[in-house]
């Protein structure tokens, strides 16, 4: 090799062998921690020891006492530049002192501490079974010997080398070269007088000799994208003031408590100076948001994904930071600050988690260590064609064990009420939205996904275990059996799931024009048929108002008036029907346009009364949701629903009962054509007064004002199976809902 240092005096012993030099200055040395740091010179010359540091771009080194800051000996540039070595009288702490170009550094040698992670760190990562992978990969700021730095570990098992890059060492490569611990294939090293803020990432040569720049998969912090870089996050523990809320969460989100749920895109939700403004941070979001969901009467906010990802189109549904709150609304802290204002508030909130796939954006987890570490490996298995996106390879141990921490980190460090797993149909079955020949089978030859069975059911169980009240929300479209049952009973043991096919069939009827509606009326009665074989949310989620599907009342048939009737009749059937609830944002003012997550929702609308007249609509709704104990304490029993009328098809109207535990019956009726109905006559289980409680078609709304005068007396006249009745008015595309008068 040639020698371009300035005159020196050889010393054999401080010489690196030829391979280890070149490795060393080509970026190729897969364990500095054997020639750097301090080494003992042998059994001839054991009064002293060597130190060598490898610095390219340095001009010299001394080597100082730690403690007192004393010049002990200047190293000595051998062999090739940068590459620094001298003999110490001693071992004792010692710090750099290093002259660049642009000036003086001091600091400690990364080389001269010891083993960084415990063993049982390791085993436990290479079990899968590390349940605070937030805190033991990543960046972690902490004290090593006294001295503050940052600990970098990442898994990547099959690289030759790995190193820490940022502008603290010019993106250098060469410069903090990592430590490997085998056999958990996991580097790690330990940056003195670095803290939070530094933005940085891993450079990997790979498996096949290849470099790459990779951002941490464990990064609890992201520069704002479009940078892609993972930054080193301030791990001060935050003050949390909603030990009162957490007591409480598992009893609120109980199968027999009201649950409604405003479904938002935290970046489209509102705007700083409108439409091509500025994004609401956390902060924002806390101020504004927190607010305007309480006054609507909602229980809980579900957020699209907020973990970090680089495409603003993809929603957040293709994310790649997993631990980190997208840069894009503030700091970590900030996030956690918006999740206690929440609670303090009485909120529960919930977050949309992606554990099926990812995406393959080069900076990402794909081929992470030039092999196929996260993924599968052959595309039949391990590629979505219809994301573009590669899938987690949860049979992995280590992969199972990465996305079981990640769903830990959001419920436990941020306090975050219950996951919403998005995708899991796509999980559960090795052909999903695969042709024939397209899939490969598990060991016994059938569709089903293992592994992915296995880590849901795991996850389930692990978060009942370490994060009690805590829930897991399932979206899966399918009919596969036991989604909210327990593992123990053989099931996926979530709290619910949405219901997707609820959802589709009652757009299907709403959509179509009254006329028609006699020959569809089976798909508003037949979503009963299984409303009870599942712990059900019913959602109006973002997915039906985008895409060309158009925005929710736009899908209503007739002139505007009869668009925002049947709007009002819709949600009120979805609110007095079994199961609890979800509206996207928009949707609960009657929005017209299609939602894009490039711009804020239309709140000018809300001037205009038809539109003002829908939010005070599912205002109200939600506090009737919640103040009628009929309308949810049996959401998930059968004994809680029954039909009065369920097959008057001819005149399109629906009649139903909710019963409480104690037995206190709601009538619904609606009346699903613009046609008044005078004189319905329908069975009731008691005598006496009934109190019209609810009418969508209240001037308040914006309807005709046609109902019962508030009340209405049952007579002593068996109908309909019950042992009363009444006559009552049916307004135009409305919905009624009446109690018995106290």
């Amino acid at each position: 090799m040639t020698d371009l240092n300035v005159n020196t005096v050889k010393d054999d012993a401080l010489w690196l062998s030829p391979d280890d030099a070149e490795a060393l200055a080509r970026g190729t040395h897969g364990n500095p921690f054997s020639v750097l740091g301090v080494h003992a010179c042998g059994e001839e010359d054991s009064e002293t020891c060597l130190l060598r540091a490898y610095l390219p771009g340095a001009l010299g080194v001394d080597v100082l006492d730690r403690d007192t800051g004393k010049l002990r000996c200047s190293l000595t540039g051998i062999q090739m530049p940068g590459l620094f070595a001298g003999r110490l009288p001693h071992v004792a702490p010692y710090k750099l002192r290093i002259r660049w170009p642009s000036g003086e550094q001091e600091t400690e040698d990364p080389y001269s501490f010891d083993l960084l992670l415990g063993e049982m760190d390791l085993y436990l990562i290479g079990e899968g079974n590390h349940r605070n992978l937030g805190h033991c990969l990543g960046a972690q700021p902490m004290e090593v010997d006294g001295v503050p730095g940052v600990r970098f570990a990442v898994w990547a098992p099959n690289a030759r080398r790995v190193s820490v890059v940022g502008k603290f060492n010019s993106w250098d490569g060469r410069r903090h070269v990592m430590r490997l611990r085998h056999p958990a294939g996991v580097w790690e090293l330990f940056l003195p007088r670095l803290g939070p803020g530094e933005s940085y990432k891993y450079e990997i040569l790979d498996a096949h000799g290849a470099i790459a720049l990779k951002a941490d998969p464990v990064a609890l912090a992201t520069e704002t994208p479009p940078h892609t870089a993972s930054v080193v996050a301030d791990t001060t523990p935050f003050t949390w003031h909603d030990a009162e809320w957490i007591a409480q969460r598992g009893e609120r989100q109980a199968p027999d408590r009201p649950i409604s749920i405003y479904e938002v895109h935290a970046a489209s939700w509102r705007k700083h100076g409108g439409h091509d403004g500025v994004t609401y941070s956390w902060r924002d979001l806390a101020e504004h948001l927190i607010p305007y969901v309480l006054e609507m009467g909602f229980t809980h906010v579900e957020l699209l994904p907020i973990m970090e990802y680089p495409f603003g189109g993809s929603w957040g549904y293709q994310p790649l930071g997993q631990f980190a709150p997208s840069g894009r609304f503030g700091k970590p802290e900030d996030f956690a600050y918006f999740v206690d204002t929440c609670h303090q508030a009485g909120l529960g909130v919930i977050l949309d988690w992606v554990p099926a796939h990812f995406p393959t954006d080069p900076h990402g987890l794909a081929r992470f260590d030039g092999t196929a570490l996260y993924e599968y490996e052959h595309p039949y298995e391990g590629f979505h064609q219809d994301w573009n996106t590669y899938i987690y390879n949860l049979g992995r141990r280590e992969v199972h064990g990465f996305m079981l921490a990640s769903a830990l980190h959001w419920l436990r460090h941020y306090h975050v009420d219950a996951l919403r797993v998005d995708a899991v149909a796509s999980m559960l079955y090795r052909n999903y939205s695969r042709n024939e020949g397209e899939w490969i089978p598990n060991q016994y030859g059938g569709q089903e996904n293992l592994e992915a069975i296995e880590f849901l059911r795991h996850l389930n169980d692990v978060v009942a275990e370490e994060v009690p009240g805590a829930s897991v929300i399932a979206e899966e479209s399918t009919a596969w059996p036991g989604v909210t049952q327990p593992t123990r009973d053989g099931g996926l043991g979530f709290a619910y799931k949405w219901n997707m096919g609820w959802m589709h069939d009652t757009l299907e009827y709403i959509a179509k024009d009254p006329v028609y509606r006699s020959y569809a009326h089976h798909e508003l009665t037949f979503p009963m048929v299984y409303a009870f074989s599942e712990k059900y949310v019913l959602p109006i989620s973002h997915d039906e108002v985008v895409h060309g599907k158009g925005s929710l009342i736009a899908k209503m048939p007739g002139d505007e008036w009869q668009q925002f009737a049947n709007l009002r009749a819709y949600l009120s059937t979805m609110w007095t029907q079994p199961g609890k609830k979800l509206l996207f944002m928009g949707c609960e003012f009657g929005q017209w346009r299609e939602w894009s997550h490039d711009r804020e929702l239309d709140w000018s609308l809300l001037s205009e009364s038809h539109h003002a007249g829908i939010q005070r609509l599912v205002g109200d709704l939600n506090r009737i949701y919640q103040q009628e104990t009929p309308l949810h304490e049996r959401d998930t029993e059968p004994e809680g629903f029954a039909w009065v009328v369920g097959d008057d098809s001819t005149n399109s109207v629906f009649a139903w009962l909710r019963w409480s535990l104690i037995g206190e019956p709601l009538l619904v009726v609606a009346n699903m054509t613009p046609v008044p109905r005078y004189d319905y006559r329908l069975g009731v289980p008691t005598m006496g007064r009934w109190e019209e409680i609810f009418n969508s078609d209240s001037e308040r709304y914006g309807g005709t004002n046609l109902g019962n005068m508030g009340q209405i007396q049952a007579q002593d006249a068996p109908l309909h199976g019950q042992t009363a009745s009444i006559s009552l008015t049916l307004p135009p595309l409305g919905v009624i809902v009446l109690r018995p008068g106290s």
